[in-house]
């Protein structure tokens, strides 16, 4: 549940972000006649992020077995790519974005309502298809056959959507760059365990070999129906009987993606300062 709450809490937060920059901005150069544009575009997001999050859930149901875990495990690949590129991209670029942001909107508001709906669009919706299609994946991974996982994530958004309405009225100040340096890393660890659930996916869609070569198991030490064998299946997908290829892939990605993501910001680079979205 954590890890799913992790997910709803980071990507939240990131379009909850954006949304209150967009605002903010039309506020203070008295263009409050735009927002409802940018309103409609935030609300076009999410309906498509929805649908999409309902077409992975209930699209694949009539498919054959093989078919569901290839199509599960390739998607499982995506969404950690995916996430992977967004944790990068969001280090790099947290101090910025509020400025790249403005010069956007400042193009939209010259083309017109068209163009303020898309950019609102753009801007959110890249976070809402990469959550439903992270969050679907991590749910398969976390195999926990509860509601548990779903509630994580709408506890998450909830969090992300009072921090976000906070930043927005000044009452609430943080260093964004260390908070998403920290989520970041949280992020790749449980990427790191969903990769491994994809690569088993392809195992049991006979895409991938080894399915039979175990790496070890402690199935005893840490029964899966224990709570803390659910605990580490829920945070981390812990599994305790994984293949040796599930085994190799899961060590290779955490051990390179985390070491490259944490490596300090090259030199020059102006150092991050607390802030917060500007007060409308």
């Amino acid at each position: 549940m954590f890890g799913n709450y992790l997910i709803g809490l980071r990507e939240g937060l990131e379009a909850g972000l954006v949304v209150c920059i967009l605002v903010a901005y039309l506020v203070k150069t008295d263009n409050r006649a735009a927002l409802r544009p940018v309103w409609i575009g935030v609300g076009i997001a999410c309906a498509i992020s929805l649908a999409f999050g309902a077409l992975l859930e209930f699209g694949t149901q009539e498919l054959t077995f093989e078919a569901q875990e290839l199509i599960g495990g390739t998607l499982s690949i995506v969404a950690v790519g995916l996430v992977t590129w967004m944790v990068f991209w969001m280090k790099r670029t947290a101090r910025h974005l509020k400025g790249e942001l403005h010069g956007r909107l400042d193009a939209a508001l010259a083309l017109g309502t068209g163009a303020l709906v898309a950019t609102a669009f753009l801007a959110v919706g890249r976070e809402g298809l990469e959550t439903a299609l992270f969050v679907w994946a991590s749910v398969r991974a976390s195999g926990e056959g509860s509601s548990a996982p779903l509630v994580g994530v709408l506890l998450g958004i909830a969090t992300a959507i009072v921090l976000a309405w906070l930043f927005y009225r000044g009452a609430l100040r943080i260093n964004l760059s260390k908070f998403f340096t920290w989520t970041g890393g949280m992020l790749v660890v449980v990427a790191a365990g969903v990769l491994a659930y994809g690569v088993h996916d392809l195992q049991e869609a006979r895409f991938l070999g080894g399915l039979e070569n175990r790496a070890f198991d402690i199935s005893g030490v840490v029964p899966p129906d224990s709570w803390y064998g659910v605990l580490l299946k829920g945070v981390f997908n812990f599994q305790p009987d994984p293949t040796v290829l599930q085994l190799v892939v899961w060590a290779l990605y955490l051990g390179v993606v985390l070491t490259l993501f944490l490596l300090p910001a090259r030199a020059g680079r102006p150092a991050g300062a607390p802030a917060g979205a500007p007060r409308g």
